[in-house]
Parts: structure tokens; C-alpha cells; sequence
């Protein structure tokens, strides 16, 4: 019995053991991808959501998202990449910051990854060499400009989704008119908002769009030929609708204006849907720039935002593209674009939204032709700076302490200084 006892101890020890190796080895095939980005905020997004996706369909390669603080990632991450011990995958910013990276060797071209075809050049535009020739980040996500309003002040008022400059700005007076509401949630304290949400947000339409951006980058247009001057005098005729004390309202000021009931109109960037989802307490509706007069194709700021990238050193790139190829796919983008309303996936393929108002932003591409923030490819390279720039004319035409002209001119010999086009 002793015998017996001990032979079926030691093959039970024997089988232990080989369970144990079975079981190591099947661990130390499990890779692990890490994820660089800046997006702190989203992290429980990609524990609970996005990465579980994808671990369910590509066993034996787990994800970890590590984000670094917003204002800290560009730094943190060229000091990683230069000691290569960045992560698998890099989450890149549109243009110059990312150009940069791949011009240094740090990410590798993603042209060939599967679903690329799903991007066209404007989604690609952040995260491609000027040449146009090789891409080296897969767009994740861009965000749209326009204007959300309070539905309940437009009822009260019997006012319509103005559809051209003149039916907005007769929406503008008549709230004005009636007292209760101030009609635009903007303020100029901050600067940048009075450029992305104002003269960005209306600009396209005089422009038109890619064609005034790629003009304008040419050399072939200058800011002072009237499609350029034109939106900072509509941005101009916006202040007498701002409410008292206005130049000193900043970003955060504007939200709680609309998000409390206290503005009817509110010029957006679609990543402030969340927010008033979560904030506001009345119905919400959503128009986007209204064109200059009835018939003119209507344009809007579709701006590339977020993407993601190959480390072109990282120690597993058969697995790496393997999450790029899943990135570039609809799955990604419909799990994305609903964890995070206003946010809008940059593919070409179908992406069904769950949330109206952000349903409604994106719906306007069926409509409209799409375009980026003219300031943001090339011409922001040198000194002074084209956006930050901007930034300021917009906040001065809408303070009156520049006029739309004067405003066009100091753009355009701050360009001239230092950006000379090939034609």
C-alpha cells in the first residue's frame, strides 16, 4: 500500500510539474504591448473597454495603456525613445511634433498596415510627410467644429437651425432682443477658442476649404485676399452678441454659461459633448456653419486629432501591427467614437454612434466637404508662430482693438518673415 501510495505521489508530482511548465510556457508567450500617450483622462476607457476587445480576438498578446500627463507627454516620450525604453506603440499628435519623431527615426511608416485604405488624405494629412508619400501613424479620431445650441431657447423663440450667415445672425438679435439668454457663450480671455471656435470654426466656408488650405500653403493665396479677410469681419460682428464682460470670460467660463441655461448658442469643438452631456439639464441641438448665402457648398473643420504609432525600435513589431491593423478597423472606431462622444473616427467605413448630439456632428459630412485648421500643416513651423498667432488676431478683431484688415496683414508679414513656399 506504501508502494502504491508513494508511485502515485511522484506522478502526481511528475504531472504537477509538467503542468507548471506547460503553464510558464505558455505565459512567456504572452507579449505585452505597451501603449504611450497623453490621454490620462481615457484610461479607464482602454482598461475597460478598448483593450478587452481586442485581448478577446488576439490571445497571447496582452495591452497596457501607460499614459503620461498632457503637458509633460512630448517631452517624456522623446527622453524614453532616445533611451529606447518607449513603449510598443506611440499615440501621436497631428503634424509637426509626430513629423518630427519619424524624421528622427523613432516611428516606422504604416502604409502597409491592413485597413490604411480605409483613410483618405485628409485623415492622413496629420501623420504624413509632406510629400504625401509615406504615413507614420494610423488616425484614430478627429473632432468637428459647428455650434450647439439650447433647444428649449429656440422653441421659446421660434427660432430655426440657421442654415446662412444672414438667418444667423437674425437668430442672434432676436435672442439678444428677448433678454433672457445671452445669444454666444464666448469669451476672448483665453485667445485660442476665439481662433479654433470662431474664425477656424466659419472660415472654411469663405475659403473653401481644402482649396484655400493648400492655396494658402502654395503660396498662391495670401491671408489678406478677402476669402481670408472675410471671416474675421463676420468674427467681428459676433461681439455685440458675447454678453457683458466677455474679454474677460475664459473657456471654462463659456461652458458653464451654456451648460447652466444661461446662453443659447454655443460655438463648439465636438469634444465638448461629454460634457454637457453630463451638465446640462435641456434638450440640445447642433448646426454647422451656416455658408455666406443660400446654395453655396457648406464646408466644415473636420480636424485630424489622435493617432497611433509603430515605435520603430520596439521589440515586437509582427504584434504591434497586429494592434495597429485592429486600430484601423470599424470595431476600434465604433468602440472609440461611443466611449468618447465627439470624437469621431477618421475611417471611411461606417461607424454607428450611440449619442445624438455627437450623431449629429458627424452626419454633417454627408453634407458638407471636410478640412483641417488651415494653421496647423507646415505653416506653423517657423517664427512667429501661424496658430498661436491666430490665436491672437481672432481675440483682437473680436476686442476691437484690431480691425479684420489689419489683423489679415500682421498674419501675413509674420508668414512672409520666414516661410517662403516652392511654387
Amino acid at each position: 500500500m506504501e508502494r502504491k501510495t508513494f508511485r502515485a505521489a511522484a506522478l502526481g508530482a511528475t504531472a504537477l510539474v509538467a503542468g507548471m511548465a506547460m503553464w510558464s510556457l505558455s505565459a512567456a508567450a504572452d507579449v505585452t504591448l505597451t501603449i504611450e500617450s497623453w490621454r490620462n483622462d481615457d484610461l479607464p476607457i482602454w482598461q475597460d473597454k478598448i483593450i478587452p476587445a481586442f485581448e478577446a480576438k488576439n490571445p497571447g498578446i496582452k495591452v497596457v495603456f501607460s499614459p503620461t500627463a498632457p503637458t509633460e507627454y512630448n517631452a517624456a516620450l522623446n527622453a524614453k525613445l532616445d533611451a529606447g525604453t518607449a513603449g510598443d506603440l506611440i499615440t501621436c499628435r497631428p503634424f509637426d511634433a509626430s513629423l518630427e519623431l519619424f524624421k528622427k527615426g523613432h516611428l516606422a511608416p504604416v502604409n502597409d498596415v491592413k485597413g490604411m485604405e480605409n483613410f483618405g488624405s485628409v485623415a492622413r494629412s496629420g501623420w504624413t510627410t509632406d510629400d504625401g508619400k509615406t504615413t507614420f501613424c494610423v488616425p484614430m479620431a478627429s473632432v468637428i467644429h459647428g455650434f450647439i445650441y439650447n433647444q428649449e431657447a429656440f422653441d421659446k423663440l421660434g427660432i430655426s437651425e440657421p442654415k446662412t450667415e444672414d438667418e444667423f445672425f437674425a437668430a442672434l438679435e432676436k435672442i439678444k432682443a428677448d433678454g433672457t439668454y445671452i445669444p454666444l457663450a464666448l469669451g476672448t480671455a483665453d485667445q485660442w477658442e476665439a481662433a479654433t471656435m470662431g474664425y477656424q470654426n466659419i472660415g472654411p466656408n469663405y475659403w473653401k476649404g481644402e482649396e484655400g488650405r493648400l492655396a494658402l500653403i502654395a503660396g498662391k493665396q495670401k491671408l489678406t485676399d478677402p476669402q481670408w479677410v472675410e471671416p474675421f469681419q463676420v468674427l467681428a460682428r459676433w461681439s455685440a452678441y458675447m454678453g457683458d464682460g466677455y474679454k474677460a470670460q475664459t473657456y471654462p467660463d463659456s461652458q458653464n454659461l451654456f451648460a447652466l441655461g444661461r446662453a443659447a448658442i454655443y460655438p463648439a469643438g465636438s469634444w465638448d459633448i461629454a460634457l454637457f452631456n453630463q451638465q446640462a439639464e435641456f434638450k440640445m441641438g447642433a448646426f454647422y456653419p451656416p455658408v455666406k448665402k443660400a446654395g453655396d457648398p457648406c464646408y466644415i473643420s473636420d480636424h485630424v486629432d489622435i493617432a497611433l504609432g509603430m515605435n520603430a525600435k520596439g521589440a515586437h513589431p509582427e504584434e504591434t501591427k497586429t494592434f495597429l491593423e485592429w486600430v484601423a478597423s470599424p470595431e476600434f472606431a465604433t468602440i472609440y467614437a461611443n466611449a468618447l462622444p465627439g470624437f469621431f473616427s477618421l475611417s471611411g467605413q461606417p461607424v454607428t454612434l450611440e449619442d445624438p448630439l455627437a450623431t449629429e456632428f458627424v452626419g454633417w459630412r454627408k453634407d458638407c466637404k471636410t478640412t483641417i485648421r488651415s494653421t496647423y500643416q507646415v505653416l506653423s513651423r517657423g517664427t512667429p508662430n501661424l496658430e498661436n498667432e491666430t490665436w491672437g488676431a481672432s481675440a483682437n478683431v473680436l476686442n476691437g482693438t484690431e480691425t479684420p484688415e489689419q489683423a489679415a496683414a500682421r498674419l501675413q508679414k509674420g508668414l512672409d518673415s520666414w516661410y517662403k513656399p516652392a511654387q
